[in-house]
C-alpha cells in the first residue's frame, strides 16, 4: 500500500449512502423466511421486529400503510414469510428489510387472524354465556342488518310472512362483503339500537368463502354486537361456517332462514301449547260439570227436601199474609193522614194571612210617622237651645269685649296686668287689641289711689 499516493477520503454518510444504493438495487422484492422476535407495534402504527434463524437475524420494519393490510397480528415466535426491499437505516448504519407483505408459514393469514382475535375476545369475556340476552317471547318488531340485494333477506322475509304475518320488520341495509363492510355492519347495529320498539335483531348474510365472510370476523363488528342492548341472532353463511360474530351474538343460527324460524318459533310453540291447554281445560270442565250434575240429582232425590218443601210452602203463605196486612195498614195510615191534611187546609183557609200582614204594615207605618215627628221635634228643640248657648258664649268671649274698644295688657312674662303698679318705668309690655297686638314700653307709671 502506497501511503503517499493520492487518496480519496469518504465521509461516513457517503459510505452509508453507497451501501444503501447497492442493497436497494441488488436486493429488491426479496422473500425471506424466519421467526419473529422482539416484535413491537409503535403508537404511530409502524411494526418493528427481527427475523432470525439458527445462524443470524435481521431487523425488519413494516410501515403503517402496509401494516393495516395485514389480516393477522404478529407476535414473537411466529414463523412467517415476508417480502420486501433491503435498505439501510442511515442514522445507525444498520441494514434492515422494509416489509411489504407478510404471511404466516403453514397457516393462512386469515385463519391465523381469526384464531388470534377469537382467543383475545374470549379472554376478555365477550363469549361468556352470562352476557347472552334471552330472545323475546313474541317479538313485535324485528330489525335486520344485511345486504338489501342478497338472497338471505328474501329468505328471512318469506319465512316471517308465512309464520308471523303480524310482525313488523325494519331493514337497515349494509354491505356484507369487501372493504368497509365491517364499518357499515357495526354502524347498522348501533343505528338499530336507537329504536326503542325493536325487540330482536338478525345480523347476517348468505354463504361464501372465508374472505367473503371476513367482515363478520372483524373486531369492530364483534364489539358492536356485544354492546347492543337488543338481542342479536347471528346468521352468517351456511351451517358449517363459523365467524367471530357467531360467538359474540346472543344466539347463532346456521343460516338466515333458520334465524327467521328461531325468531318466530316461540309463537308457534305458544299456539300449540294454548291448543293443548284449551283441550285439557274443556275436558276438565266437562268432567266437573258431569260430576256436579249427578251430585245435584242425588241431593234432589233425598227425602229431606220433601219436608223442606213443605216448610217453604208454609213460609211463602205466611209471607203473603204479612204482605197483605202491611198493605192494609199502610192504606189506613194514608187515609188518616189525608183527613188530617184536609182539616189543616180548612183551618189555614180561615186564617187570612194577607189581612193580618196588611194590618201589621199599617201599624208599622203609623208608628214610623210618629217616630219621625218626635225626632223632628227633638231636633228643633235642640237646635234652639244650641243657638241660645251660642249667643251666651259669644257674649262671654273676650274677643267680643275687645271689639267694643277694650284691650288686654300683659307683662314680659305673659301675665295679665290689672294694676299699673305692677310695671316700672321702662318695662316692656304687650297690648292685645281686637285685631292684632302692640309691643310697648312704659314711659311713666300712674298708680291708682283707689
Amino acid at each position: 500500500m502506497n501511503l503517499f499516493a493520492p487518496r480519496k477520503i469518504y465521509t461516513v454518510s457517503e459510505i452509508t449512502a453507497g451501501v444503501k444504493d447497492c442493497l436497494e438495487s441488488e436486493f429488491a422484492d426479496v422473500w425471506v423466511e424466519g421467526e419473529i422476535s422482539n416484535f413491537t407495534a409503535a403508537a404511530s402504527g409502524h411494526l418493528y421486529f427481527a427475523l432470525k434463524d439458527k445462524g443470524a437475524q435481521m431487523r425488519c420494519v413494516c410501515f403503517r400503510g402496509r401494516a393495516r393490510l395485514l389480516k393477522f397480528r404478529g407476535e414473537d415466535g411466529l414463523q412467517v414469510v415476508v417480502c420486501g426491499n433491503l435498505s439501510v437505516y442511515e442514522p445507525r448504519g444498520e441494514y434492515q428489510l422494509i416489509v411489504e407483505f407478510m404471511e404466516p408459514k403453514g397457516l393462512g393469514s386469515l385463519q391465523l387472524a381469526f384464531e388470534q382475535l377469537k382467543a383475545r375476545l374470549q379472554a376478555e369475556g365477550l363469549f361468556d354465556s352470562t352476557h347472552k340476552k334471552p330472545l323475546p317471547l313474541l317479538p313485535r318488531c324485528i330489525g335486520i342488518v344485511t345486504s338489501p340485494t342478497g338472497a338471505a333477506l328474501q329468505d328471512i322475509l318469506r319465512i316471517l310472512r308465512r309464520r308471523h304475518e303480524s310482525v313488523r320488520v325494519l331493514i337497515y341495509p349494509a354491505r356484507v362483503q369487501g372493504q368497509g363492510a365491517a364499518s357499515e355492519i357495526a354502524a347498522a347495529i348501533r343505528g338499530l339500537n336507537k329504536f326503542s320498539d325493536i325487540d330482536v335483531m338478525i345480523v347476517g348474510r348468505g354463504g361464501g368463502s372465508l374472505e367473503d365472510l371476513w367482515a363478520f370476523n372483524e373486531e369492530l363488528v364483534a364489539r358492536a354486537i356485544f354492546e347492543s342492548r337488543i338481542p342479536i341472532i347471528s346468521a352468517v353463511g351456511h351451517e358449517i361456517d363459523f365467524t367471530i360474530a357467531d360467538f359474540v351474538a346472543d344466539l347463532r343460527a346456521p343460516t338466515p332462514s333458520a334465524a327467521a324460524e328461531l325468531v318466530v318459533s316461540q309463537k308457534s310453540a305458544l299456539l300449540e301449547r294454548l291448543v293443548v291447554l284449551r283441550r285439557r281445560l274443556e275436558h276438565s270442565l266437562q268432567f266437573q260439570l258431569s260430576h256436579l250434575r249427578n251430585r245435584v240429582l242425588m241431593l234432589a232425590a233425598h227425602r229431606v227436601f220433601a219436608s223442606t218443601e213443605g216448610r217453604l210452602s208454609y213460609h211463602r203463605q205466611r209471607l203473603d199474609e204479612l204482605v197483605y196486612r202491611l198493605e192494609s195498614g199502610l192504606r189506613g195510615r194514608l187515609g188518616n193522614l189525608s183527613g188530617r191534611e184536609r182539616l189543616l187546609a180548612a183551618d189555614l183557609s180561615r186564617f187570612d194571612l194577607r189581612r193580618r200582614m196588611q194590618l201589621r204594615r199599617e201599624s208599622v207605618a203609623s208608628q214610623l210617622a210618629r217616630l219621625q215627628a218626635g225626632v223632628r221635634l227633638s231636633l228643633k228643640t235642640a237646635s234652639g237651645r244650641l243657638q241660645a248657648l251660642d249667643h251666651s258664649l259669644q257674649a262671654l268671649n273676650p274677643l267680643a269685649v275687645l271689639d267694643r274698644g277694650y284691650a288686654i295688657c300683659r307683662d314680659s312674662r305673659g301675665n295679665i296686668l290689672r294694676d299699673a303698679g305692677a310695671l316700672q318705668s321702662g318695662d316692656f309690655f304687650s297690648v292685645r287689641l281686637a285685631k292684632g297686638a302692640i309691643d310697648a314700653r312704659a314711659e311713666r307709671v300712674h298708680k291708682s289711689e283707689a
